[in-house]
């Protein structure tokens, strides 16, 4: 009798009622989410160039914006996940940017922090929208994660709604080749209520050494 394939046994779960979705899911569905749940669906999150203006020794704050800063109030948030979707305990992120004119502090920690991840590997920067600067005129911060058992990630975020990409990421993205990747170009969300600002997600997904 020949041995039944992996997808075979899964249909048969399936049909048999022992593998079934939260969600209202058709058997399709339900089986290519759990073959990409068991052969890792995350894809590593796309590196960038590290740039001249990394600074080691950022004080670890959540707070980078100051009163009376100028700028566009902007809250970064995320989590650092595996290959297969698991929360990365201990992860150490630094991330630094330019001010609203496009400059970095090169001599303290202004726009600086190295953030470490709890058990939920989650975070959340308060800060304002860099600015341009004409060596790198599309708006962008840095990051820099390191993990336990994990390879060392360098990358940036952007921003579809700067002008830079003139209303159309995917065209516009590769313009003087500043953009590795589409994935990097974050949409941003505005809120109103309260205190106007802007709002960010970015995920990151590191590799296994």
């Amino acid at each position: 009798m020949r041995k039944k394939t992996r997808r075979e046994m899964l249909e048969d779960c399936i049909v048999r009622g022992l593998l079934v979705g939260g969600a209202a899911m058709s058997a399709n569905q339900l089986l290519a989410f759990w073959e990409n749940t068991e052969h890792g669906a995350n894809k590593p999150t796309p590196s960038e160039v590290l740039g001249p203006f990394y600074k080691k020794g950022a004080p670890n704050t959540s707070v980078l914006r100051q009163p009376g800063d100028p700028g566009i109030p902007l809250r970064v948030t995320g989590k650092v996940y595996n290959l297969r979707g698991k929360a990365v305990e201990g992860a150490q992120i630094d991330i630094w940017q330019a001010n609203h004119h496009g400059r970095y502090d090169v001599e303290g920690y202004r726009y600086r922090t190295k953030l470490v991840t709890s058990g939920a590997a989650d975070y959340s920067v308060e800060t304002v929208m860099p600015g341009h600067y004409s060596d790198r005129p599309a708006q962008h911060i840095h990051y820099l994660i390191t993990a336990p058992g994990h390879k060392a990630l360098v990358t940036q975020i952007y921003f579809a709604t700067d002008e830079w990409f003139e209303g159309d990421v995917d065209k516009n993205y590769r313009k003087r080749n500043l953009v590795s990747n589409r994935e990097n170009v974050r949409p941003v969300t505005l809120y109103e209520q309260g205190t106007p600002h802007a709002a960010v997600a970015f995920d990151i997904v590191l590799e296994q050494a």
